[in-house]
């Protein structure tokens, strides 16, 4: 990977040097991408057996850094001895896709099965902002084995990151996650139906209003630093794109009655006494397919979704 900082040639007039900053590279190598994956793997495990999020916070940032410390918060809470249904995450059938790119940060997508979420392949983006990094899994979502797309590679089997600003998709990667809650609030056109989004928008549709609770919805796009999107180049020219967005749910109860008991790991992350209301703050993140403009269907398809709870405020 020193190569990766910069590169050096000799030239009949002396030594040249390349810098990392502008040459475009692969983002790791093969080894490399396998050693990030087993190091987070078994930080992730030693934090989940001791429900401690200090054992694995080097080893994730981002959307999943943030779902998973409070997942392991609230397990603290209830269970302050550890986790006691801990089994060890194992991953096998591993393939890495690793782009060549320009600057920092760079990243890669590990597509793994595991030992649990059924024949789902767990999408993995690792990133690390410059050399001396530590790599990092701040993606995580769960697709189904035949919804993930074959990706466009060079002769040398090195896949193509996209800058998330193309305008050569049916939505800049960029804007998706503001497109997104935008469709989740006041539906229309853009996104394919499915569970991440129709099947989602009857859902909260549904729980808005309940004999005596009323549920609002906040919505918004996370784009800045770690959590910002990622895109890779398919091989039918599309993107497959990663990205974040952010969730408030406020249940408010009727005079006279109250909001329905919260289960233990929400009562972990609550500050503030329930009275009348509760207000849950969520961290999602979501894998689509942006098709290029002008190759058929023009929807956006979200693939798959992770959402975690990652605090609450009683009223």
């Amino acid at each position: 990977m020193a190569a990766s900082v910069t590169a050096l040639s000799l030239t009949a007039s002396g030594c040249v040097v390349v810098h990392g900053e502008r040459e475009v590279l692969p983002g790791a190598t093969a080894d490399e991408a396998a050693k990030a994956l087993q190091d987070f793997t078994s930080a992730y495990n030693e934090a989940d057996k001791s429900y401690d999020s200090a054992l694995d916070a080097d080893h994730v940032t981002g959307p999943l850094a943030a779902i998973d410390e409070a997942r392991l918060k609230a397990g603290n809470v209830n269970n302050p001895g550890g986790n006691p249904n801990h089994s060890p995450l194992e991953f096998s059938d591993v393939e890495y896709t690793i782009p060549k790119k320009a600057g920092w940060p760079r990243w890669f997508l590990a597509n793994a099965k595991a030992n649990r979420g059924g024949d789902a392949r767990w999408l993995l983006v690792f990133t690390r902002d410059g050399l001396a990094d530590q790599w990092e899994a701040s993606y995580l979502t769960l697709v189904a084995p035949d919804k993930v797309p074959e990706f466009k590679k060079d002769k040398d089997g090195w896949a193509e990151a996209l800058p998330v600003d193309s305008a050569e998709f049916t939505m800049n990667p960029a804007e998706l996650g503001k497109n997104y809650v935008t469709y989740l609030q006041k539906g229309g056109d853009g996104f394919a139906d499915g569970a991440h989004t129709s099947l989602w928008r009857q859902e909260r549709e549904k729980d808005k209003e309940r004999p005596g609770l009323v549920t609002q919805y906040i919505d918004e796009p996370l784009t800045d630093g770690d959590y910002a999107p990622v895109a890779l180049r398919t091989a039918d020219g599309g993107a497959l794109v990663f990205f974040t967005t952010h969730h408030y749910e406020k249940q408010t109860a009727a005079a006279g009655t109250s909001v329905p008991a919260p289960g233990a790991d929400v009562e972990a992350l609550t500050t503030g006494e329930i009275k009348q209301s509760l207000t849950m703050e969520f961290v999602s993140n979501q894998v689509a397919l942006d098709p290029k403009k002008g190759s058929g269907a023009q929807e956006v398809t979200v693939l798959g979704r992770i959402q975690g709870l990652t605090s609450a405020k009683g009223e």
